[in-house]
């Protein structure tokens, strides 16, 4: 071997060590030739330990028509995303997906290779759930019903809100809340689409059914298969018999979030399962009637996921029949006192402290604030900040540094023509403290401002240039004090 082949083969090596996947290469008689530090930590093997020897005597529990590598070898046909699960001759259980391929020299094979994806922690963490659900499932009648942790829990009386649009919406959720008719949600990412769900449900009449959420962006597409519809003994290397969701749910609720992320393929066979009512565990003949209402939710358009080609067409207008969009929290801006008030007890609640109020800083901030995070950004923030905060009040300094460094309307720098200035304010005589005199300047402002516009509020607030919200409540401490 010359210099140059030498280095070209080293390279490679380097690259083929340093990726996240398992590499694992058998020659024509089924031999190991090359091994990865990824495929060591994956069956958690010493790379020596499999070098050399024949995949059998590594891989035990593997048989000639198990093992991908040795199909491969035996058909010559690449073989896309295939579960395995195999023991290792250290005992060691290790579920994967592999794409095996075959190694071609001169038209002629000469081995195979395999690229192996690691979902044994994800597996064995989505079967305890599975399991989970089907002991609170299975309870025979009579018998006291355990509390599972998926479990719907929140109802519309618990949704706050004093905004017309999610009044609206939460009148419009309860009314469809009687039927069985699919209902899908859209929404930005913590705009409450779960909390909306799990109230649809709890208001049914399938609320004293089982109630299963998953989320489809959460698992490979082999591994989401067999979590939905199930599985049988043998339908892939290392299968049990084992009921997928739909069967779980039957009777009850299916929650399916982030649906625009199921693979295509999936989105077929979920929606003969819609159309026919019947299940059919991978790998098994024999179908499954079952009864369950779909709720699903997108974080995206669904018209802009259809036009991605992320979400067929047909799935989206089996389930569309009550569409529902929840606005971001900045659309919603008279909630946010609301709901930080409501996080404020939550937390006192949880970390046993006495915080009372937010300081007119931090409530400006809050009304002001973009909240690209909706309102699961709100609470991390009223939770970041409780545990900071010392006294009974959170300040800005409490605050995450994206709050912290908003640019408000108040700190904006107001037009020279057509708006308010401050030169006509008068601030000779001594020096008073800085916030009695911003207070000053913001009170004339203000005044000002609403004298300009007659007293209405909207223009007076675009003349200012700060939300109309904000506006309202600095006029509202003004007449109290």
């Amino acid at each position: 071997m010359d210099r140059e082949t030498r280095e070209t083969v080293e390279m490679l090596n380097a690259i083929l060590a340093s990726i996240d996947e398992g590499i694992h290469a058998v020659d024509r008689k089924g031999n190991t030739i090359y091994y990865n530090r990824a495929a060591a930590r994956l069956d958690g093997l010493d790379p020596q330990e499999v070098i050399g020897r024949h995949v059998l005597e590594v891989f035990p529990s593997l048989e000639a028509g198990t093992s991908t590598l040795l199909r491969v070898i035996e058909t010559g046909q690449r073989i896309p995303d295939s579960p395995q699960t195999y023991t290792t001759s250290r005992g060691t259980k290790v579920h994967t997906v592999n794409t095996t391929l075959p190694i071609l020299s001169g038209g002629k094979l000469i081995g195979a290779l395999e690229v192996a994806k690691d979902l044994t922690r994800l597996k064995e963490v989505n079967e305890k759930l599975i399991d989970l659900q089907a002991q609170v499932v299975g309870v025979p009648k009579g018998h006291a019903r355990k509390r599972s942790p998926l479990e719907a829990r929140w109802t519309f009386d618990q949704i706050l809100t004093r905004d017309r649009s999610m009044l609206l919406l939460k009148e419009l959720a309860a009314r469809a809340a009687g039927t069985s008719s699919p209902v899908l949600l859209s929404g930005e990412t913590g705009t409450g689409k779960e909390l909306f769900v799990q109230s649809i449900h709890n208001a049914s009449p399938r609320r004293n059914k089982p109630f299963i959420a998953q989320n489809c962006a959460a698992l490979p597409a082999s591994l989401l298969e067999g979590l939905l519809f199930g599985t049988v003994k043998g339908s892939f290397t290392g299968a049990e018999n084992r009921p997928g969701l739909f069967e779980l749910a039957d009777g009850g609720t299916l929650f399916l979030d982030e649906i625009n992320s199921m693979p295509m393929e999936l989105q077929a066979k979920l929606l003969r399962v819609l159309q026919e009512g019947l299940v059919r565990r991978v790998g098994d003949s024999k179908v499954i009637e079952v009864d369950v209402r779909i709720l699903a939710a997108t974080n995206q358009n669904p018209l802009q996921a259809i036009e991605a080609g992320m979400l067929r067409s047909d799935l989206y207008y089996r389930l569309n029949v009550v569409s529902l969009h929840l606005p971001r929290l900045a659309e919603r801006r008279s909630d946010i006192p609301l709901l930080a008030m409501a996080f404020l007890e939550k937390f006192n609640a949880a970390f046993g402290k006495r915080v009372v109020e937010l300081t007119s800083d931090v409530q400006d901030r809050f009304l002001a604030y973009d909240w690209p995070g909706n309102v699961r950004e709100l609470e991390h923030a009223i939770e970041g900040a409780m545990n900071l905060v010392e006294g009974d009040r959170i300040e800005r300094e409490h605050l995450p540094w994206s709050l912290q460094h908003a640019t408000l309307g108040w700190e904006a720098d107001l037009p020279a023509t057509g708006g308010v200035g401050v030169s006509s304010l008068s601030l000779e005589g001594p020096v008073r403290p800085l916030r009695e005199t911003m207070e000053r300047v913001e009170q004339e402002l203000i005044r000002m401002a609403m004298e300009q516009t007659n007293g209405n509020i909207q223009q007076a607030a675009k003349l200012l240039q700060v939300p109309r919200q904000t506006l309202q409540y600095r006029l509202g401490k003004q007449s109290k004090s």
